[in-house]
């Protein structure tokens, strides 16, 4: 009876040793924060010919591996630098001086973006992390040549968060990464809350490079990315969507455009402005903006290709007059600018609509709607994604706009 007694006392025993001895090995590959490079910002630039020059033996010998028959990369990194992050309000300050002292903005060449990463390494002591990588700047060229050698590795990367932002820049990627605004000491936070507050404000959509990445993934949609330029004050501004077709951009819109992509596809918050003349009579206008957006977009095959209906409804609501010398006073002239605003809308999206026509680059998925409601005609008539963007220039879009003005504000007259 005591051995049995003793036994199950032992068993037990080693059942809570086996339960406690995994969590003690928790920390055995642990790195210290002051061993790593936190990596919160990446650029890459088509680099010009002649770039190898700077390169050094680092990940291949010169001339005795090949090498890749395409133009050099330029990638440069934004590093914190330890103990300089601003941690609250009262340690804030912006300036030139305050940003170039807490980060460190370094940058390399290299064949692929492994190859200069791998020869950035060689330049810094601390291990490259990029658990909090929030920006992914890439120049409009490199857009242009095509982006699939940085979207496999940074997908094949576990550190790499997909909700970073990724943002094609007019111009030199490495210059918006050495920007320094004067409300932000972390440029490269600057850059995230800037497209963080365009969701917020109705600006822009939510797309990380997580649902970038899915998009170009999807057979009957293709991928968007904020087009950004930077300033003469240092400042980013949102110039419209960078659209692709695969991996390649193919065109970009105006930042009027974002408007009338967010009205296709029934985005929410609204948040642009317009000029609406009353009358014809520029003396007579009011500028409105749209406080909440619905839409509903219906697929069918009309002559033997796909045919969309694309319902939207707005509400908008008056900001001000631009003059005092009329009045808005009768429920005529509110119906005049609801008509107005509701033709200026249907305009704006079937432009848009007709540039990614153009540009073989459906971003609104209308191939996904045909995917998911018309199942038989893309199995036989579809199949592929190249074959949807063949057909997408030559399908029939109806766009009908509806809208209603909610409010005048306090002062009408």
């Amino acid at each position: 009876m005591m051995f049995a007694a003793q036994f199950a006392k032992t068993i037990k025993l080693l059942i809570v040793i086996g339960m406690v001895v995994p969590v003690l090995t928790g920390c055995w590959d642990r790195l210290e924060i002051e061993e790593r490079a936190v990596v919160l910002g990446i650029s890459v630039d088509l680099e010009k010919p002649g770039a190898a020059k700077e390169e050094s033996d680092v990940s291949h010998l010169k001339g005795a591996f090949p090498v890749p028959n395409q133009r050099m990369l330029r990638v440069a990194v934004q590093i914190a630098l330890p103990g300089r992050i601003p941690l609250g309000p009262g340690e804030g300050g912006g300036g030139k001086g305050g940003s170039e002292g807490t980060v460190w903005v370094i940058d390399v060449v290299g064949h692929t973006l492994d190859d200069a990463l791998m020869n950035l390494q060689q330049q810094v002591s601390g291990r490259l992390f990029f658990g909090h990588l929030r920006v992914i700047v890439v120049s409009e060229a490199l857009a242009r040549h095509g982006l699939q050698n940085l979207n496999d590795y940074l997908r094949r990367n576990p550190e790499v968060r997909r909700m970073a932002w990724m943002m094609v820049s007019k111009g030199s990627a490495l210059e918006v990464m050495r920007a320094a605004p004067e409300l932000e000491r972390v440029p490269s936070l600057y850059l995230m809350s800037t497209l963080d507050n365009a969701v917020r404000l109705g600006k822009f959509p939510v797309n990380y490079v997580g649902m970038f990445w899915s998009n170009t993934s999807k057979k009957g949609q293709e991928a968007f990315l904020p087009y950004v330029e930077i300033r003469k004050e240092q400042n980013i501004q949102v110039q419209g969507m960078a659209i692709f077709t695969y991996d390649k951009m193919v065109g970009s819109t105006l930042p009027f455009d974002i408007a009338a992509y967010m009205g296709i596809k029934g985005l929410n918050p609204a948040g642009y402005r317009g000029f609406v003349p009353i009358g014809n009579n520029p003396s007579r206008t009011v500028t409105i903006y749209a406080t909440s957006r619905k839409s509903m977009i219906k697929a069918s095959i009309r002559n033997g290709k796909p045919y969309f209906k694309v319902s939207i409804f707005t509400e908008i609501s008056m900001e001000e007059k631009i003059s005092e010398q009329f009045s808005i006073n009768s429920s005529d002239i509110l119906k005049e600018i609801e008509d107005t605003n509701r033709k200026a809308l249907k305009k704006a999206c079937e432009n848009l609509i007709e540039k990614t026509q153009k540009a073989h680059s459906d971003i609104f998925g209308f191939g996904e709607y045909v995917r998911a409601k018309l199942p038989n005609y893309w199995n036989k008539k579809v199949i592929t994604k190249g074959a949807w963007q063949e057909m997408y220039p030559n399908v029939d879009v109806e766009v009908t706009v509806n809208t209603r003005m909610r409010r005048v504000g306090m002062k009408a007259k």
